[in-house]
Formats: C-alpha cells, structure tokens, sequence
C-alpha cells in the first residue's frame, strides 16, 4: 500500500533547466524552431513517399516509417518541454508522465531496430543489385517494419511498468525535462539494481545487436564498392549509403552513450543536453540528411508543386 501511495497519488515535478533560467527563452526560441523544422520535414518526405509513384520502393517505405517515427518521437516531448521552458509550471501527473515514458520509449526502441533493417536494404541494393527487386519484396518489407514496431511495444512493456512502481519516499523533482527511464531509475530510494540489469541487457540487445548488424551490412558494402572498377559506381554507392550512415552516427551514438552506462553514474546536466540533441536536433535533421543528394526526392518534390515540365526530366 505504501508504494501505491508513493507511486500513484503525486505527480512529478519536471525540473527540466529551471536552474538556468536565463537559458529557458533561448531554449524555448530554439526548441520551437527546430521542432516546426521536424514537422515540415518529416511531414513532406511522408507525403512525397505517399504521393510519387517512382518513391514507391523499399527504401522510400523505410524513409517513411522513419519520418512517421521521428514525428511522433519529438511529439511526445516537444509539447510538455514548451509548456514548462514558458510558465512557472513544471509539473507532470504521474499518469502524463507514465505516458510519455511508454511512448518515448516505445519509439525510439523501434528507431534502433528500423534503422538495422535500413540498412540490411543498402546491403541487398549495393550487394545483390539484380536480385533486390526479389529479395525486399512488398511482404517482406512489412514483415521488417512489423519486427521493428514489435520490438519497441516489447521494450516498453516490460521497462516501463518496473521503472514506474520504484518506490522513491515522497521524491517528486524529476531532474530532467522529460520523464526518462535514467532520470526516474535514479530518484528511487529502494534498491535498483534489478531493474538496472534489465535495462542494460535490452539495452544490449535493442542498441548494440542492430548496430553491429548494421556494421556487418555496411562492412560487406565497403568491400563490395572496393571491388568496383567504375568510378560512377562508387560514387552511386556512396550517396546511396552516406545519409543512412550520417543518421546511424547521430542517434546511436548518443544513445548508447546515455543508456549503457550505470545509473549512479549519470550526470544529470550531461543527460539533458545529449537527450536535447537526439530527441530534437536528430529528427530535424534527418530529412535534410536524406534529400541532400537525393535527385529522386528533389524531382518528387518539383513534381509536387507544378515545377516539374516533364515526366522525363532528370
């Protein structure tokens, strides 16, 4: 009964940078831009995927579901995060905060595992270019895409109701700005030591697995383009896996940074600005990543507003 008093009755406070608040404003101008240029974004490369006949593939199917991810990710965040940089206001209902944490948690395990099966498609299109068309049939892409989102509800039901029933003795101050497994692992006054071994061997499995599958794929591409004897070749290559790995690098590493690590040994101020960075600053990025030097989406997207004169045009 003690801990369902402790665990249900109080909500958190969201300490978020209240010790900075000269840094809040600046912080809210910068959230609220990067968040606009999230939903542009990744808004636009839904639609086009959606809408273009010739995007209708399965790297445009990932690219999707990676848009759709990154949207709802920064959503689940951005809103309450404006809410409480603006007003006086830092509180969260157990319940909101219960939410958040199973969403935030849900898709961004899904993100580690979708991002595996990104690159696994770079792999057959370099690798085994005549038989791709055969191998990332419509099934099977969906078959991947159901693994990845099955992965993250799997995560998120069984870490988020051990995180969330901790007893934590009447401690409401949630030293971050959002509520994060870490920062709520580390409040708690009872013995976490077995919810902290949980979360390290899904860590484990949801982070290092898909990434050293994603090494594996990229280390066999590498050495495919190697043995290419056409400059043009390589360079196709290159562009096509470039952006894939420049997004790889942006979100793993911060990830694996903050989550692979011992909770008594998490810095707190550390903590917030690298979670800032991938949970704001990634998903904003990443269709700028993408469209770069992608012709196909800059012609869909000429298409889209009426610039296009021609179905032959480059």
């Amino acid at each position: 009964m003690g801990r369902t008093n402790d665990s249900y009755l109080q909500a958190f406070i969201l300490v978020g940078f209240s010790d900075r608040p000269s840094l809040e404003m600046i912080l809210f101008a910068f959230i609220f831009v990067f968040y606009v240029l999230t939903l542009v974004g990744n808004t636009a490369i839904i639609l086009l995927s959606l809408l273009d006949p010739r995007l209708h593939t399965p790297m445009y199917f990932f690219l999707g579901n990676l848009s759709f991810l990154d949207l709802c990710f920064t959503t689940s965040i951005v809103p309450q995060l404006l809410w409480n940089l603006w007003g006086p206001d830092k509180s969260i209902t157990y319940h909101g905060c219960a939410a958040q944490l199973y969403i935030y948690m849900v898709l961004g395990s899904t993100e580690c595992v979708l991002l595996a099966v990104m690159s696994y498609d770079r792999y057959v299109a370099v690798c085994r270019p005549l038989h791709y068309t055969v191998i990332m049939h419509p099934r099977l892409c969906l078959q991947l895409v159901s693994v990845a989102w099955c992965c993250g509800f799997l995560n998120s039901f069984v870490m988020c109701p051990q995180t969330m029933q901790l007893s934590r003795c009447g401690h409401r101050r949630v030293d971050h700005f959002l509520c994060e497994m870490p920062a709520l692992i580390a409040m708690s006054c009872e013995d976490t030591t077995l919810v902290e071994a949980c979360a390290f061997v899904l860590g484990v499995v949801l982070l290092l697995v898909p990434l050293s599958l994603i090494l594996l794929s990229y280390g066999m591409i590498a050495a495919t383009v190697l043995r290419m004897k056409s400059t043009a070749g390589r360079r196709k290559a290159f562009n096509t896996c470039s952006s894939h790995l420049t997004v790889v690098f942006l979100f793993y590493g911060t990830i694996i940074y903050m989550y692979l690590q011992p909770a008594n040994s998490y810095s707190q101020d550390q903590g917030k600005f690298l979670t800032l960075f991938y949970t704001i600053v990634t998903p904003s990025v990443n269709p700028l990543i993408y469209t770069l030097r992608n012709k196909d989406v800059k012609g869909a997207v000429r298409k889209l507003l009426g610039r296009e004169k021609g179905t032959g045009d480059a």
